[in-house]
């Protein structure tokens, strides 16, 4: 089994796993389609299917474009508003596919449909919480709960110290650590109250301002529809 991120710029991470000449896609990007199809057919590799780890705000899932495409599963938690999906998830949902078993567990906060994707060594945890002084998503966008973020992170516990987090975004050349590493670096594994949480997050979202892409990006990933105008792509 191989697990890479294959975007080819940017901060949204994309991850590829593959095994048995096969591979699935986590969080990909419509931006990015033809560059993920050159890896997969230089690669000889077959797509399966493809999953996200929640609704994003800030790009366009290149989901269920891959999924109608290819006619292959694009997997999402169960009570996710986004259309598109043709294969629900929950905390039950143990999904073996070429060899791989995913599990999954339900992190609402950043999102109330946010999910970390869990494989051996591995857990993909999209915008719920990043590698170190980054430390988790903003709560402030649609469907977003700072306590239900501050509540889900407190589930960790039960997830080993040697997995490798790989998350929803990175600056590029990042090199990803394991969620122990993170215990002991990410400032938002040491904090002891919700207080303390709230004010980081308020804080963070001041710093970070308006999501630039949300107006085009997150009605597109609700309603699974290519909009004829995308402003940050060539026309």
């Amino acid at each position: 089994m191989q697990v890479e991120d294959i975007r080819p710029e940017g901060w949204a991470c994309t991850y590829l796993v593959s095994n048995d000449d096969k591979a699935v896609l986590i969080d990909p990007v419509y931006d990015y389609i033809s560059h993920y199809e050159s890896i997969l057919t230089e690669r000889r590799l077959e797509l399966v299917a493809t999953m996200a780890t929640h609704t994003h705000a800030d790009h366009i899932t290149a989901c269920f474009s891959l999924s109608s495409q290819y006619d292959i599963p694009f997997y999402m938690w169960k009570d996710t508003a986004s259309l598109g999906v043709t294969d629900y998830i929950d905390e039950s949902t143990t999904l073996t596919i070429a060899g791989v078993t995913y599990r999954f567990h339900h992190v609402p906060g950043h999102t109330g449909d946010s999910v970390i994707i869990e494989i051996d060594g591995h857990i993909f945890t999209g915008d719920f919480l990043f590698n170190g002084t980054a430390g988790v998503g903003r709560d402030d966008l649609p469907s977003g709960r700072l306590l239900e973020h501050w509540n889900s992170i407190q589930s960790l516990s039960g997830l080993s110290d040697d997995v490798l987090v790989c998350s929803g975004h990175e600056p590029p050349g990042t090199v990803l650590q394991t969620l122990g590493w993170n215990r002991a670096n990410n400032p938002i594994l040491k904090m002891t109250s919700y207080d303390e949480f709230a004010q980081w997050q308020n804080k963070t979202a001041e710093q970070l301002g308006s999501v630039s892409k949300i107006k085009t990006a997150l009605p597109a990933n609700l309603f699974a529809e290519i909009p004829e105008d995308i402003p940050w792509l060539p026309q």
